[in-house]
């Protein structure tokens, strides 16, 4: 059997224009210096690709919310389900307890089990962890079974690992890498997409950053003109026929505001907002995950002191509106990002999934009077 060649991204590689690179704006909030999730202080990302001829198209994407001992310093954190048909792991220990103790890790539907193990192997080996017990793995996937050659199970604990290693701040490398490398989005080629947004001094100067994996359908929407309708290319085109389902759309969120695990279950609830401003229709067989993480340093809990939690300062209900808006408006910039970034695939059986049209998307925004 022939070994994937393996791609660790340590940072932003070469890759096509943003949309802003365009001038495309979305919203009234201005981007971080990379607009990226990463603009948040401390909040690292790592990929390790694989590729192997047309068969393999894969990978790993990990997030940090910091560079210490997570387990040992918890993070705040909520998730929220827009759509439920999906493999996110650690899903009810963050309900219950309101945080996370591992990094964030999305890969392929198949490789979950494999990147749970891994994030425990990652934390068990961790120096002041030696008596831990337990630990919530946090895994996140879409399925690029139509690119990748999901039955074959490439990624293993090393791949894992390597992108927890390979995670760094700075820009974040988008489209088809770590694990966007497979998956389709609007029946274009998708992958990892970034974007934050900063909130004015007057309300707190925070800083919320998405990620995004994309691998959903719907009609492409862009600063709401119906793309995919004048593109010629959308779920629906073929209504009287019978049309495939599809998804999902993993979304991460992080913030330097000061939130409790409630008001951060809300902020992602928020980013399906962010999605449907794209077309995103949260399909039947869509699975459709928000992870809202707080990086708030008075907000670590020690594992030795939770109860400290209850008596740190957070931001109230009525301070959350221009929060939720930074996050609808990264999400739906981080997802047109991940479109604009991917190149075309030609997976399995040469079934071959198509960049998005970059110029012929430019014409009919030039068209609507979004850009010049």
């Amino acid at each position: 059997m022939l070994i994937p060649v393996l791609i660790i991204c340590l940072s932003m590689q070469a890759q096509n224009k943003r949309a802003a690179d365009y001038g495309i704006r979305f919203g009234v909030l201005n981007p971080g210096r990379n607009n990226a999730i990463t603009d948040v202080p401390g909040v690292k990302v790592g990929h390790v690709t694989l590729k192997e001829g047309n068969a393999v198209n894969t990978g790993v994407t990990a997030i940090l919310p910091h560079s210490g001992n997570i387990f040992q310093n918890k993070v705040p954190a909520g998730i929220f389900a827009g759509n439920g048909f999906g493999k996110l792991t650690g899903v009810s220990q963050v309900e219950e307890l309101g945080n996370i103790e591992t990094p964030v890790i999305l890969t392929n539907t198949l490789s979950v089990p494999v990147a749970a193990e891994a994030l425990i192997d990652y934390t068990l080996g961790l120096p002041g962890n030696i008596t831990v017990m337990s630990v919530n793995p946090v895994v996140g996937e879409t399925n690029d079974a139509g690119l990748n050659d999901i039955r074959r199970r490439v990624i293993t604990r090393e791949h894992v690992l390597n992108a927890i290693a390979a995670a760094d701040t700075g820009p974040v490398a988008e489209g088809n890498v770590g694990a966007g490398t497979g998956t389709v989005c609007f029946g274009f080629k998708g992958g990892i997409g970034t974007s934050s947004r900063i909130l004015p001094e007057s309300k707190g100067g925070y800083t919320v950053g998405v990620l995004v994996q994309t691998n959903f359908g719907g009609i492409l929407r862009i600063n709401g003109i119906p793309v995919g309708i004048e593109l010629g290319r959308h779920k629906f085109m073929k209504i009287t026929e019978k049309y495939k389902e599809d998804g999902s759309c993993m979304v991460v969120i992080m913030t330097d505001a000061p939130l409790d695990s409630r008001n951060l279950k809300r902020l992602a609830a928020r980013a399906m907002g962010g999605i449907a401003m794209t077309g995103g229709m949260t399909s039947n067989s869509s699975g459709d995950f928000a992870i809202a993480v707080s990086t708030a340093e008075n907000l670590r809990i020690p594992w030795s002191a939770k109860s400290m939690y209850q008596e740190m300062t957070v931001l109230r209900n009525e301070e959350m509106d221009l929060l939720f808006e930074a996050v609808i408006e990264s999400t739906e910039e981080a997802i047109i990002n991940s479109l604009f970034a991917a190149e075309t695939v030609t997976g399995r059986y040469n079934f071959r999934i198509e960049a998005l049209p970059v110029e012929k998307t430019l014409e009919i925004l030039r068209k609507h009077n979004i850009i010049k």
